[in-house]
């Protein structure tokens, strides 16, 4: 026996020195016939709500198989954490559940590891992996289970059946018909809810959807119905003028029908008549858009409307004018210099000007003077006359009246005319005279 014990310490001695850890009682004892060789094994966690009494040596199962073994157990805030290794050869998705179980009703505890019942992973169970705790449980135990059933037995349960079972008896008693009635009413009443239950569903969602809605904009509702009670309180105080308006309302409607009575013949008749105009407008198509745009600024074109700003014009006109356009075919008009424009004569004092004399004092042939002057066959001779005259040469009133070639007064009279028409932008009849050009008689 003294050698026997000597063994066993030596045995305990050399297991320590070998380790080089701290001793942790018998669990860390070398045991012989281990289910799994830990250099062929990967290392797994797991954590449970309740290991029970799961201890260091416990069997890891897959299929009522031994493939590993616990190797620590420690504690986690409210919670327990198991440390084990399995066998590499174990073919276990990587989000595998695991559950404490018992060989027997008094059996030892293990540990069983299998696939998750849907939705198992494509990578397999590795060293390093972890379950967490949402995906471990346990079974009942046998002592939780007798628990109940003494619970159940000694006057708790079952006691209480026979006291509701005695109590119906006395409810139902005379009341079978009525009773079955009743049940029958309620088979058709839960049928029906059955057949509308996705509707009921939908309308409580709807429901739940809409009292979202009113909690996240309950101040916006709370601000209108702050701004309501003013509202509210002035359309109170305008009763008698509201009820006023709807009767003025009223009988402005029985006018209305009246009117449109009387005039709906005429009414169906000017429809009708209006029929063709629209007709056309809507042949026009396409060409009654530029038309319309023409109208609004007749009679200037479109692009006046950049001259007109407010109360204000702003533009500038350039006139090319070539006096050869309005002379006889084969009339030219001799190049004269541009002489300096002579000092008209002024008369002696006191004495009064001719119409004559005005119209070569203004200088301009398109003067009310020599308006006046070409529109009179009496004045126009005079004024030709004087034009010869070597110091009325350089005027430009008869600059202008001797370039046009010696032709009768009368025929003198109609050139100047359409002249001074076309120069002025006139519009005149074919071959016009001086004086109807200008207002007088033809």
């Amino acid at each position: 026996m003294s050698r026997l014990a000597r063994s066993i310490v030596v045995l305990v001695a050399a297991a320590l020195l070998l380790s080089s850890c701290k001793f942790d009682g018998a669990y860390d004892l070398p045991l012989p016939g281990g289910p799994v060789d830990a250099d062929d094994a990967i290392t797994v966690t797991a954590e449970f709500e309740d290991i029970l009494n799961v201890v260091p040596k416990s069997p890891v199962m897959v299929d009522d198989v031994t493939v590993g073994e616990v190797t620590d157990v420690e504690r986690v805030g409210w919670h327990a954490k198991i440390t084990m290794i399995v066998r590499k050869d174990v073919d276990l998705p990587d989000n595998a559940i695991a559950e404490i179980r018992q060989v027997s009703l008094l059996g030892e505890k293990y540990v069983a590891l299998e696939p998750p019942p849907q939705g198992a992973s494509d990578e397999r169970l590795g060293d390093g992996d972890k379950i967490p705790l949402s995906s471990t449980g346990r079974n009942p135990e046998v002592e939780e289970v007798l628990g109940a059933l003494s619970f159940l037995l000694s006057g708790g349960g079952v006691a209480q059946l026979g006291t509701i079972t005695r109590e119906l008896n006395k409810a139902m008693d005379g009341r079978e018909e009525n009773l079955r009635h009743l049940l029958a009413s309620l088979t058709d009443v839960v049928g029906t809810l059955d057949d509308q239950k996705g509707d009921i569903i939908r309308a409580m969602e709807s429901v739940n959807n809409l009292t979202a809605t009113l909690n996240r904009e309950k101040h916006t509702v709370s601000g209108a119905l702050d701004v309501a009670g003013p509202a509210i309180k002035v359309l109170a105080d305008q009763h008698d003028e509201l009820i006023a308006m709807l009767s003025a309302l009223d009988r402005l409607g029985a006018v209305g029908t009246r009117v449109i009575s009387a005039s709906k013949d005429d009414l169906l008749k000017s429809l009708a008549h209006l029929k063709p105009v629209l007709s056309q407008l809507r042949a026009a198509g396409d060409k009654l858009a530029p038309g319309l745009n023409l109208l609004i600024s007749f009679p200037f074109p479109k692009e006046a409307s950049e001259i007109v700003r407010g109360d204000y014009a702003n533009t500038s006109i350039r006139a090319d004018i070539n006096l050869e356009n309005f002379l006889p075919p084969g009339t030219t008009i001799p190049n004269l210099p541009i002489p300096d424009l002579p000092i008209p004569d002024l008369p002696p004092a006191g004495e009064v000007l001719s119409d004559v004399q005005k119209c070569l004092q203004s200088l301009d042939i398109t003067s009310q003077a020599c308006q006046k002057v070409l529109a009179d066959v009496d004045l126009l001779t005079s004024l030709k006359k004087k034009c010869t005259k070597p110091q009325h040469t350089s005027n430009p009133v008869c600059t202008v009246l001797n370039a046009v070639p010696d032709v009768p007064v009368d025929e003198l009279d109609d050139l100047l005319g359409s002249l001074l028409g076309g120069v002025l932008g006139r519009t005149t009849p074919a071959n016009p005279s001086t004086r109807a050009l200008y207002g007088g008689a033809p």
